[in-house]
């Protein structure tokens, strides 16, 4: 059994100057004032944009962002119910043989923050029978995807999400508050942090705070 902390990686690289030209480009030709564009018109029209009450992003649709999530499949339950703008592609237990050499003959977990004493030592001993159980199926003829029955929530699973600036906006405001569920937070508000200092302006408004235990957010490019 491996235990694993929260991971996100955000595919780069992350050009905030550059994303916030591409919304401009898209807005005026709304309004067909091109001619208007110079250095810092793009921040100034972004900002009146998001200053609306409520903001209009329309022109942020137009702009994608893509991350992958190494989380528990729990917290891939909830991001995958934003529907609107997104894009998912995520680690499928039918079809991946936890008892295959390529994963060490074992399954990954992600450990929940801030368990301490006899309730983590009954969390590792719950997630080593369940490991036991699954790779016992497996030995005596079952798929993995009758196995995988017996696979804890906390198992590890590589989510891909690939979202408009307004989609992304609308999940951090949802998934950073403190009614959102710790291990979502503990995604989420480093991620928007990382974004909010790449990208200007475009998620200045959404709280990210620190946190207990944040997830590490790196940016990774081909």
């Amino acid at each position: 059994m491996i235990v694993v902390k929260p991971r996100v990686e955000v595919e780069g690289p992350i050009d905030g100057a550059a994303i916030l030209r591409s919304i401009e480009r898209v807005a005026r030709t709304c309004y067909k004032s091109e001619d208007l564009a110079c250095d810092g018109s793009a921040e100034r029209l972004v900002a009146k944009l998001l200053s609306h009450d409520p903001p209009h992003l329309a022109m942020c649709d137009h702009v994608t962002i893509r991350a992958k999530f190494v989380v528990d499949r729990g917290i891939t339950h909830e991001i995958v119910r934003h529907r609107i703008g997104v894009a998912y592609a995520q680690e499928s237990t039918r079809y991946c043989n936890y008892s295959k050499g390529k994963f060490s003959e074992q399954i990954t977990v992600i450990e929940p923050p801030g368990l301490t004493g006899g309730a983590r030592e009954a969390w590792l001993t719950s997630v080593a029978t369940a490991e036991r159980c699954y790779l016992a199926m497996v030995a005596n003829g079952a798929s993995p995807q009758l196995a995988r029955s017996v696979l804890p929530t906390c198992t590890k699973a590589e989510l891909y999400v690939t979202a408009s600036v307004t989609a992304w906006r609308h999940i951090f405001k949802l998934r950073t508050g403190k009614a959102a569920h710790p291990q979502m937070r503990q995604v989420m508000v480093p991620l928007v942090a990382f974004l909010a200092a790449r990208c200007p302006i475009l998620f200045d408004d959404i709280d990210h705070s620190e946190i207990v235990d944040p997830a590490e957010v790196v940016e990774v490019t081909s």
